[in-house]
């Protein structure tokens, strides 16, 4: 027969975890029609010989709710082999919202993911064409992106949907609940793959009020999930905070048979071993009949900060009263911030997880002293003969407080992330995609496992880490047509360098609306991306346009139409 496209000479890694082995793919018609041997002519052939060709990898953690609808390419995710994404994580979204709520919505993402307020403000625009969440899925079909996108129904958006501002003050009575019920069955209906939702203390929202998910109680919680059970499909994603445990989490599961997956289990997130006794946990949970999975990730959780706002630290008590006191009156961090009996504070007050936090610095950006940019603080302490708690406050200062650093905030401890990634009781996500994009890239998470704890650290096997990005998030998330290498499949591929694959340096660049800036990374070792048959990336570079007909699908229920 002739193809479309042919693949010829590499190792096909199918995405089941088996052995990988020689042989050709032939695609046709958006298919995958031929498997290890395909005879035939070809429109085009990409000689695969020396590279792995797998299935595209599937990332079921990421925040281009609002990204999408600016821009189609999903960039970055595509350059490090995603050919599936899925949006509304944490109960996070832009539908369903009335006009009146439009810029309280925007103001939530701006405050909880880190998106630039004028970017997201700039990409949507005031007239925005949708209202419910079918009409959002609607418009995100018709506009098409470069890659696949299946969609989680956000419970703050709904909330405040049916409550109005009150959502983030209170539990909702049982009126608003079936309301609530009824629109969960509509975004089910329309093709949501399940309901995202939120309690985490640290997710506060416009005017610094919790989200509106934090205020729900258990049993808004169990008759929303109901709705899953009730039709037999969909799953609960959730991050986690003290009001809704994995307790209850292996409750609802259990009840409505419906899998829970919990953002995120992260080495150090209860202290040094902590994570063994959730690992224990989510083992004991599934031997009772609930599924109950974490989700981890496997690079450090890095966040960049300024001292003008040091976020990260606002947990501990002495810096969130200074927060308080600087905004009662300015200049106080400053004074605080060269006040040597305060320094000490930070040197030696700070929590465990804080414990000599200066050893995972890096300086990221310091217009004084542009010869420390990218050096580990400890290091540039060495040089200028100074402490590091000294040096970062004194770049500060010299700064105008926007000098940058970057920390490994958890995830640093390679044994222990090792045993988190290799739990058959874990899913690696957490890319993050499209959220804090300033301070942040692990939408490369993909191209780090191949690279750093394959080819590097042999903590997996090549098929081991390709299934991990490929079938299993997809069964997990009830996307039944991805993930898999095989006859009738959607072709879906990516063909890459196992000795080269890997993501690059971190970068900032300013090319959001309206000039925000983001950190992106490149990707090396990733020669091809393929997404039902059409090529979009070959060599590092996309081969399509953003004003192209571009190849990706809505995945309603968990699969293209």
């Amino acid at each position: 027969m002739s193809y479309d496209l042919k693949i010829t000479g590499g190792t096909i890694v199918d995405g089941t975890g088996k052995p990988g082995f020689a042989g050709d793919i032939g695609v046709k018609d958006g298919k995958v029609v031929a498997v290890g041997r395909a005879d035939g002519p070809a429109a085009a052939t990409i000689d695969a010989t020396g590279r792995v060709v797998s299935p595209g990898f599937v990332d079921v953690h990421t925040h281009y709710d609002a990204q999408i609808l600016w821009d189609r390419m999903l960039s970055i995710s595509p350059w490090h082999g995603i050919t599936t994404t899925v949006i509304g994580n944490c109960g996070f979204g832009v539908a369903p919202t009335r006009a009146a709520h439009r810029k309280m919505i925007l103001q939530t993402l701006e405050k909880v993911e880190g998106m630039s307020l004028d970017a997201l403000q700039e990409g949507l625009g005031d007239d925005w064409p949708f209202e419910t969440f079918p009409q959002y899925l609607d418009l995100v079909e018709k506009r098409g992106a470069a890659v696949n996108v299946a969609a989680l129904f956000g419970h703050t958006p709904l909330r405040l949907y049916v409550m109005g501002e009150e959502s983030t003050e209170r539990a909702c009575t049982p009126d608003e609940l079936a309301k609530m019920k009824v629109l969960m069955r509509e975004a089910m209906e329309a093709g949501a793959i399940g309901f995202g939702t939120s309690v985490s203390i640290s997710h506060s929202g416009y005017g610094g009020k919790p989200v509106p998910s934090r205020q729900a109680t258990p049993e808004e919680m169990d008759g929303l999930v109901s709705v899953m059970g009730e039709m037999k499909r969909g799953l609960m994603q959730i991050t986690i905070g003290r009001d809704f445990s994995t307790r209850h989490m292996a409750e609802v599961s259990r009840k409505h048979n419906v899998p829970v997956t919990w953002t995120a289990l992260l080495s150090y997130m209860y202290g040094p071993g902590g994570h063994r006794k959730q690992l224990d946990l989510a083992a004991d949970q599934r031997k009772a009949g609930a599924l109950v999975i974490p989700q981890v990730s496997c690079r450090p959780l890095n966040f960049e900060f300024t001292f003008a706002e040091p976020f990260i630290f606002d947990v501990m008590k002495f810096m969130n009263e200074l927060a308080v006191a600087d905004a009662r009156t300015p200049g106080a961090r400053r004074a605080a911030y060269a006040d040597p009996a305060w320094r000490e504070k930070l040197r030696s007050e700070v929590t465990p997880i804080f414990q000599k936090w200066w050893d995972r610095v890096v300086i990221a950006w310091a217009p004084s002293a542009p010869e420390l940019e990218e050096m580990p603080l400890v290091a540039a302490a060495a040089r200028a003969g100074k402490d590091p708690v000294d040096l970062a406050l004194d770049l500060a200062l010299a700064n105008d407080l926007k000098a940058r650093f970057r920390m490994a905030v958890m995830n640093f401890d390679e044994k222990e992330v090792a045993e988190l990634i290799t739990d058959p009781n874990t899913i690696i996500a957490l890319s993050d995609a499209g959220a804090h994009a300033s301070q942040l890239c692990d939408a490369c998470y993909s191209t780090y496992l191949l690279g750093h704890w394959v080819r590097d650290r042999k903590v997996f096997t090549l098929e081991e880490a390709v299934h991990n990005l490929t079938q299993r998030p997809a069964e997990m998330f009830g996307i039944t047509d991805r993930g898999v290498l095989a006859e009738g499949r959607p072709a879906d591929i990516v063909v890459f360098d196992p000795n080269t694959v890997g993501p690059g340096p971190l970068k900032r660049v300013y090319d959001m609306p309206a000039g925000a800036d983001r950190l992106v990374s490149d990707a090396s070792g990733i020669d091809a991306v393929i997404v039902n048959g059409k090529l979009i990336r070959r060599d590092n570079r996309d081969v399509v346009a953003a004003d192209d007909k571009l190849p990706g699908r809505l995945l309603r229920g968990g699969k293209a139409a």
